[in-house]
Formats: C-alpha cells, structure tokens, sequence
C-alpha cells in the first residue's frame, strides 16, 4: 500500500512540470511587458530597462523558466504587479473561499446525485427514471453564468430571501454552491445510475435477493459498495473542476476567491498572478486525484492486494 500511495505521488512531479512549463510559456509570449505594467506607461524608457534587469525579464527563455520553477519549489511565486504583495500570500489569504465553496458544491451534486441515480436504477424505464435523466440532461447544459443570473433574479430581486453577492454566512453560500453544484450533480446522477444498473445485474446480486435480504439491504451493503469505485473518480474529478470552474460563479456572486482573483489579475495583466493561481489550482487538483486514488484501495480490497 505504501508503495503504491508513493508511486503515485511521484507521478504528481512530472504532471506540475508539464503544468507549470504550459502556464509560463504561455505567459512569456503574451503581450505586455511587466516593468511598463509595474511603472507605469509614462515611465522613461532606462528606468524600465533597468526594472526589467533586477527582475530577470533579459534573461533567456530557459533560464527564465528555470528560476520560475526553482523559486515555485520554494513557495515563491514572485510578486504582483498590481498590489506589489507576495503572489503566494495573496492566493492563499483568497485559497479558503474557494476550497470551501467547492466543498459545499461537491456536497450539493453528491447530495443530489447518488441517491436520484440509485432511485433511477432501481426503477428502470420508470416515470421516475425518465424525469430525473430528463433533468440531468437540463443539468448538464445549463451555463453556470445564466443559472447564477438567474438565480439572483428570483432569489434576491423577486422574492428577497437570500443575498445577491457577499461571503462570509451560510445563506451568502446559497446560491453559489447550488449554480456549480447543479451540473456536477447531473453528471454524479447519470454516473451512478450506469454503474448501478451494471451492478444489479451481477449474480452476486440475484443470490443476496434469493437469500431473502430486503431490497434496501442489497442495494445498499451489496450493489453500492461495488458500484462506488467510478462514482468515487467522478466525485474526485468534478471536486477538481469545481476548484478551477468556479471563476464565473465567483464573479457573479462576487465571491472572494481565487477564480475571482484570477479574473482580476488577467484584466490587469497581472502575469506572476495568473501564473500562481494557475499552478495552486492544478496542485490542488492533483492532491484530489492522489486522495481518489487512495480511496480506491480502501473501497475495492483487490486494488491493495496488489502491493503486498
């Protein structure tokens, strides 16, 4: 087991390089020269020169990227050009707003989702069954941007019981989790259902029924325990996009998290900060996966039985 959780940690190096090559090449060629940022456009053209040499901006792509990486390993992701502040400790001051907005999204969709999808399996071609992939479909194309809007339009301005914008109360979390927990939840349901019907078909199924245990008993103990390994990896994946999807939600709502931060930083050319957010956001979202991983092991007694 040991060896295994090592073994995929160290598949996370690779992965944050391949990451962190991506964001900052694609920074190093984007319009805009940080020192006139910084100073401002009417700065005289030595005192740029000479900010762009303490900041290392003349040196060669590759050594550039090399000191990007060395000082990121450090926790040092430079500063912002915007606020001067430490990029680092302006992400992280954002980081727990986000975390706990993807949280309460995630238990929103998993709330939603596995219970509708075991209802749907278990009642195949049903009325039921139609109406909730019906709605998961809804789910699934409905932009996050006009739910939020939408929302605000009948919960804040028609009936007035829960905020338009703001963080800091349950009820300001509301709305947001809802808006990017509703397509997350669509694809949890449909999920769930897939893997429950392919269950459910198992003879180790059939032999529980015929041993007279009650239908609530065999789904529960029997077909979901099995079923779980594919609801676990969606759970993970959509927890990882949740993190790095809710840049609009964040928007509309004003919620003061990283995607928000980031929206701000690219309209101000804010390089360093994007950079960060970026890279936060997909470390964040590697851990995820690594922990899914991890669960496996534990959900499914084969997967552990290969590493002793």
């Amino acid at each position: 087991m040991h060896k295994y959780i090592f073994r995929r940690i160290l598949m996370l190096i690779p992965v944050m390089l391949g990451v962190s090559f991506v964001v900052f090449t694609i920074m190093f060629f984007t319009p805009g020269d940080p020192a006139r940022i910084m100073l401002g456009e009417r700065a005289p053209a030595d005192e740029v020169a000479r900010l762009r040499t303490q900041m290392g901006l003349d040196d060669p792509f590759l050594v550039r990227y090399v000191n990007f990486v060395v000082n990121a390993v450090r926790g040092d992701l430079g500063r912002s050009l915007v606020t001067r502040r430490s990029v680092a400790a302006e992400l992280f001051s954002r980081f727990p707003a986000t975390m706990q907005l993807a949280a309460a999204a995630v238990l929103v969709s998993v709330a939603m989702g596995i219970p509708i999808g075991i209802i749907s399996a278990t009642k195949q071609y049903s009325v039921f069954d139609g109406f909730s992939m019906a709605l998961a479909l809804v789910g699934v194309s409905m932009p996050n941007f006009w739910q939020g809007m939408m929302m605000i339009l009948l919960f804040s301005i028609a009936i007035g019981i829960l905020p338009s914008s703001g963080y800091g109360t349950f009820w300001h979390l509301i709305m947001p989790a809802v808006t990017i927990g509703t397509s997350s939840a669509a694809i949890i349901t449909r999920m769930t259902r897939s893997s429950m019907l392919e269950v459910v078909r198992q003879d180790y199924i059939r032999t529980a029924r015929a041993k007279g245990l009650s239908e609530s008993v065999v789904i529960n103990r029997h077909a979901l325990k099995n079923a779980l390994i594919p609801i676990v990896t969606v759970i993970g994946l959509q927890f990882g996009y949740l993190l790095g999807g809710a840049v609009l939600t964040e928007t509309i709502f004003a919620w003061p998290g990283v995607g928000r931060f980031m929206v701000d930083a690219i309209r101000q050319k804010d390089f360093p900060v994007v950079q960060g957010g970026v890279l936060l956001l997909a470390l964040t979202f590697s851990l995820v996966n690594l922990v899914v991983d991890i669960l496996y092991a534990y959900i499914d007694p084969r997967i552990k039985a290969q590493y002793k």
